[in-house]
């Protein structure tokens, strides 16, 4: 058992021990490596200015032999550990020989930056796009740099660098960085289980097996349990958390992965929020329109399922959808595996059914038959990078104009995430008209139990429960489109809550912050 961190960083092997495994990303970057291009303003995930590309490698026929996958991060919330097995590529790392790339070309061209502190991450993130040929439209570089804020410049600038950019002399990662003994190395390192000690009692431990996370887990049933850490990160590096024990799933494969599975798409709890959106865009199309927004991509490529999840916020974005479509969650632990129904998941605010020793493995969500549909909405102050204020999932099947089935789940206005069983019962069998809708709004204003917060009033938030219902009859059975142009309606990031926290949205039309959006997928 290795008892120190490896990975690579621009290509050069870096052994990280002791102390300097719990730092974060970012600080060892620029505190241990003198990497000072990767910027650190926000310190929570939100701006973007500490911007790195993650690689890791991926199983042959996945990316080629010995591939490798890389996405842009926050480096600020991921912690030294959880890089073990993986490479970095700061923006030193981009050179093009000893020149600026042609991003960093077109970005002086077009005087994308003035002060220039958010820039390195602004040409992180566009690397991360372009590099392997995505379309880079200018709506394509809006989304990819939803989570890069710029304070001085304006976006039009940016953009249009972006989209000016000679992505015929742009190398990709893998010219820069070819990815065979890159690969190798790294394959191997994540093939090892790892343990480092730290000062003051710390230390972490790096399990390969579903079944040695699960055993440690029974044996430090208070270990801080780490995959993506979007939301860990931040209290961790705001000083509100500490880490003692951590557990870090980064290498669990069992625990990876997203892929049709029959009338159903599995995602493996350690699947980035990405790969869901990516996976749900082909399967699950409401689903994948409302991810676009879930949160900014440094977010969605870090942050996991598994850790909204167990997280347990009720106002996670992905809650609601995964209630009325029927999720089941699979567990692991010492004493073998199980299922678990998502109605039977929460025992209460933030709690879990999980044991001590148990993990989750995965989650099984039904795909929508012939008949059924589902429709998923946010509410929040704003468009993009905003934790939500209310949040609902409504599903339908109808037969012969009947509905002969509802689902209705609501989020920030209880404890938990509800389900509207008496609203329900009052749709279930009738014919969809206006005044049933009306009706059953006035149910659910009646059953929820909101509380007023910086977010909403308990009153705003019961009007909300009312009106849901009456919007979404006037987007379908009345025959109505939505009010916003953008598919899509999720913002906030990836383990629960968000990491909206005081960000400007950069993307799409400026949104008055003084009037709420109800962002609907339009299906």
């Amino acid at each position: 058992m290795r008892d120190h961190v490896l990975l690579h960083i621009n290509g050069r092997p870096t052994t990280v021990a002791g102390d300097d495994a719990f730092l974060t990303l970012s600080d060892l970057l620029r505190k241990r490596q003198r990497l000072t291009g990767t910027k650190v303003v926000c310190a929570e995930g939100d701006c973007g200015s500490c911007a790195v590309l993650i690689g890791r490698p991926v199983p042959a026929g996945d990316c080629g032999p010995g591939g490798m996958r890389y996405a842009a991060v926050a480096s600020c919330i991921q912690i030294a550990f959880q890089l073990d097995g993986a490479h970095v590529v700061t923006v030193e790392g981009l050179r093009d020989g000893r020149g600026l790339n042609p991003i960093q070309q077109s970005m002086a061209a077009c005087h994308g930056a003035q002060c220039g502190f958010c820039t390195p991450g602004i040409v992180v993130s566009l690397y991360g796009l372009m590099h392997d040929g995505r379309p880079a439209g200018a709506a394509a570089v809006r989304r990819e740099l939803a989570g890069n804020l710029c304070r001085c410049t304006g976006y039009e600038a940016i953009v249009k660098a972006a989209v000016t950019t000679d992505r015929a002399a742009l190398k990709s990662l893998d010219a820069l960085y070819p990815p065979g003994p890159l690969a190798a190395d790294l394959t191997a390192a994540a093939a090892e289980e790892v343990r480092v000690a730290a000062s003051n009692g710390r230390s972490v431990y790096k399990p390969t097996t579903a079944a040695a996370a699960c055993r440690f887990r029974a044996e430090h049933s208070d270990c801080s349990v780490v995959a993506g850490a979007t939301d860990l990160g931040v209290v961790y590096n705001k000083r509100t958390r500490p880490i003692t024990v951590a557990l870090s799933l980064n290498s669990v494969a069992e625990f990876r992965g997203v892929r049709r599975d029959g009338n159903a798409l599995y995602v493996g709890s350690g699947a980035t929020l990405s790969d869901l959106e990516r996976a749900a865009a082909e399967h699950l199309p409401e689903l994948g329109r409302f991810m676009a927004w879930f949160g900014s991509p440094l977010i969605k490529n870090a942050g996991t399922l598994g850790g909204n999840l167990v997280t347990g916020s009720p106002i996670g974005d992905t809650l609601p959808a995964l209630t009325v479509l029927g999720a089941e969650i699979d567990v692991v632990g010492t004493a073998g595996t199980g299922r678990v129904p998502i109605g039977a998941f929460y025992a209460g605010y933030r709690k879990t059914v999980l044991r001590p020793d148990e993990l989750v493995a995965g989650i099984r969500i039904p795909l929508p038959a012939a008949g059924e549909a589902v429709k998923l909405y946010k509410v929040s102050r704003r468009k993009d990078l905003d934790i939500s204020t209310f949040g609902a999932a409504i599903w339908t099947r109808q037969t012969n104009g009947t509905l002969a089935d509802v689902r209705i789940a609501y989020g920030g206005v209880g404890p938990m995430v509800l389900r509207m069983t008496r609203a329900e019962d009052a749709l279930r069998g009738k014919a969809p008209t206006l005044a049933r809708f009306e009706a059953a709004g006035e149910l659910a204003a009646q059953d929820v139990t909101p509380i007023t917060d910086v977010r909403g009033s308990e009153a705003y938030r019961r009007a909300l429960a009312r009106n849901i219902l009456v919007k979404y009859w006037h987007e379908t059975t009345g025959g109505g489109g939505g009010e916003d142009d953008h598919d899509g309606g999720g913002t906030g990031d990836g383990t629960g809550e968000g990491n909206g926290r005081g960000a400007v949205s950069n993307t799409d039309d400026a949104t008055d912050s003084r009037r709420p959006v109800i962002a609907a997928s339009v299906g």
